[in-house]
Order: C-alpha cells, then structure tokens, then sequence
C-alpha cells in the first residue's frame, strides 16, 4: 500500500484508509469487529477515521487495536454529544477529547477534526480554541476541521487548522480548484471522504430519499463513458490519486470489499484522458450550488 506523507504535518498516511462508521454498528458481532479492524492494519492500511456519532466505533478500535496503537495514525471528530455540556462550545470540545482519549485507549491521537462545524462557531473560535490546547499539551497532533463549503474554505484560509476531510469525488468536484487547491498550497493534510460518491451506480433509477439521490442525478448528467472500467474502480481511483489528496477514506464491514478496494488502489492512477474527461464532464454539468449537501 502506497503511503503519503500527510501534507507538512509529518504524519504519513495510506492512498486508502478507513472509514470506520460502520463498525459502530450494534447489529455487528464483536468478533467480526475485532478482526475486519485487524484486517484493516494487516492489509497496509495506516489511516483509520472515526468519530464520537459513530457508535461503538472509538471503543472498538481502542479494545481491538490498542496494542497496535504505534502502527496506524488514528482520525477522530468531535464538537458534540457529550452528556452535561452545550454542543460546540470550549468545554464541550475538551470533553470530547478527553472521552476520545478513554475510549480509544492512547495518550494521543493524531488527527482531531471539528465536525461539521458552522462558520459562525468556528469564527468565534471557542472550539478551536479548545483543540489548539489539546495540541499543546500534546494530547492531539493536528488540529483539523472536516465539513464542506464555506466553513471548509475559512478553515483553509485561516492557516490555524493542519488538515482538512472533506468530499472529493467524480460527482463532487467543485472543491477540487478552490479548497483542495488551497489546503495543498498550505501544506495541510487532506483526506477525502464519500470518494465513490455513495455508488449511484447501484441504482437502475433514482433513488427516493437516499443518501445518494443527488449523486444519482450527477452521475446520469454527466453521462462518462468508464471505458470497461467498473465504477467503483473509476471513483475510487479518481479520488485517491487526486493531485492534493494524501488519503481517502472508505468503509465496510465486508472483508471482501476491503479486499477489492485495496487490489483497485494497487493499479494506480486512472488513465489521464479519462481522469481529464470526467474532470470536463463535471465543469461542463455543474449547477453551481449544491456541492457537500449530500
């Protein structure tokens, strides 16, 4: 597995990381948890993402891969949900760290991210105060904000952040010459979420109330030939090889798929007229105003 330094933070990261949402899941057994996580480092994996809304996600990955603690850099996400404390406020932040720090089982964690935070909670700056703490007493390594549109661009542009998450994907490009082009100039890290777009594919027509529904209609309008490549195969690979992003981030609980997603990122880059026709088909088709709303 390809690993990448990550941006200027002295963190390397691998092309494919994890996306570890799914493994919170009450509906998974704990033994199926504790080995796709070891899996997942098995495989060259060095990336693993998480968050405090994700379930039993943070408590796994301490449980199972604790003792592992040195082989992986660990992403987490926080600002919310802690009994006794208002969302997004300093105290609230602190908690959420020090909760993070609990349940996964380390002195550290490498990458904390606002999440979603709203541009005029991230300009009043408790929150980030907060994290700008925690990376002096070096219990957090890089401060680091996930979200989209303009909060993602004052994240960028405030040069107080060392690594952004955001959506880069074939349906989700806008981002791609303004905030993913700017956090490179800087030297941030950047992870790239949703990178096969929610597999709009998987739908013969348009999806009702899914999560993919917007996607859906990109990915029909933008109407690519994937040259006898499968989808997934065309996404993951244009999203992982990018210029500007050192990991995306995809999760499953299905061995198998881990599996497939590794072998997909062993090939490389996409053939470059191809990279450059879905680059085009999107400039050509894009309405402008609903990039990261999905």
């Amino acid at each position: 597995m390809e690993q990448r330094a990550f941006g200027n933070t002295g963190l390397k990261v691998s092309a494919l990381g994890f996306g570890a949402g799914h493994i919170g899941s009450n509906n998974l057994p704990e033994k199926e948890a504790e080995e796709l996580l070891n899996l997942v480092l098995d495989s060259g994996i060095t990336l693993i993402d998480t968050a405090r809304s994700y379930g039993l996600s943070e408590e796994r990955i301490g449980k199972y891969l604790g003792r592992r603690r040195s082989e992986f850099v660990l992403s987490t996400k926080v600002g919310y949900g802690i009994q006794g404390f208002e969302d997004w406020t300093y105290e609230c932040v602190r908690a959420g760290i020090d909760q993070a720090l609990r349940l996964l089982r380390t002195d550290h964690i490498d990458i904390v991210h606002l999440h979603s935070c709203p541009i005029g909670t991230l300009q009043w700056g408790e929150p980030l105060r907060a994290i700008e703490e925690a990376v002096r007493e070096k219990k957090v390594l890089v401060a680091a904000y996930s979200g989209e549109n303009e909060a993602l661009e004052w994240s960028v542009e405030s040069g107080r952040f060392g690594s952004v998450e955001h959506s880069v994907n074939i349906c989700d490009q806008r981002c791609i010459e303004n905030s993913l082009a700017a956090a490179s100039a800087k030297g941030m890290g950047v992870i790239s979420k949703r990178p096969v777009a929610n597999a709009p594919w998987r739908f013969a027509e348009c999806p009702v109330s899914h999560y993919a529904e917007e996607y859906w209609w990109r990915w029909k309008t933008m109407d690519v030939d994937p040259g006898g490549l499968e989808w997934q195969e065309v996404a993951l690979r244009f999203a992982a090889f990018t210029p500007g992003v050192h990991s995306c981030i995809v999760g499953t609980v299905n061995p198998e798929h881990l599996k497939r997603n590794l072998d997909i990122i062993e090939k490389g880059a996409l053939p470059q007229k191809l990279y450059e026709t879905i680059r085009q088909a999107f400039k050509t088709n894009d309405p402008g105003w609903w990039v990261g709303q999905v």
